[in-house]
């Protein structure tokens, strides 16, 4: 009996168990966190981001920290990298960050670009993932 182009059914099955067998790793790897957003960071240019600049990788983990007393903003998120103030969730995009951290949830940051440019929203892209 041939199943695919020629293919035996033994063939087919060792080709499905392989499929299944490279997908295993990458389907884990996904369900391990959710995307909750991607943002450049605010207020780079008054904060430490220059001084340490040269240490900063794309990949490295950030610390979020509610700022609830924030005169500006109510909802304003600190955004750390190994104790280092780089700056802020932007205000347009930190009502669900704000709300998770407020109920006790744990997030997670990373760097995922780093660019030299005189534009201070351009230096530095995170990402905000909800760990499964």
């Amino acid at each position: 009996m041939r199943i695919i182009a020629g293919m035996s059914i033994k063939h087919y099955l060792r080709f499905v168990w392989l499929l299944l067998a490279l997908a295993a790793p990458v389907q884990a790897a996904v369900s391990e966190r959710i995307l909750l957003q991607a943002s450049p960071l605010a207020g780079f240019q008054y904060h430490a981001g220059k001084q340490v600049w040269g240490e900063l990788h794309e990949g490295d983990a950030l610390e979020l920290v509610r700022e609830p007393d924030n005169v500006y903003d109510p909802r304003a998120v600190r955004v750390l990298w190994h104790g280092t103030m780089l700056g802020y969730v932007p205000r347009r995009d930190n009502e669900a960050v704000a709300r998770l951290l407020d109920r006790g949830t744990p997030l997670e940051a990373r760097i995922t670009r780093l660019v030299k440019t005189r534009n201070p929203w351009q230096r530095i892209l995170f990402e905000v993932y909800l760990p499964l």
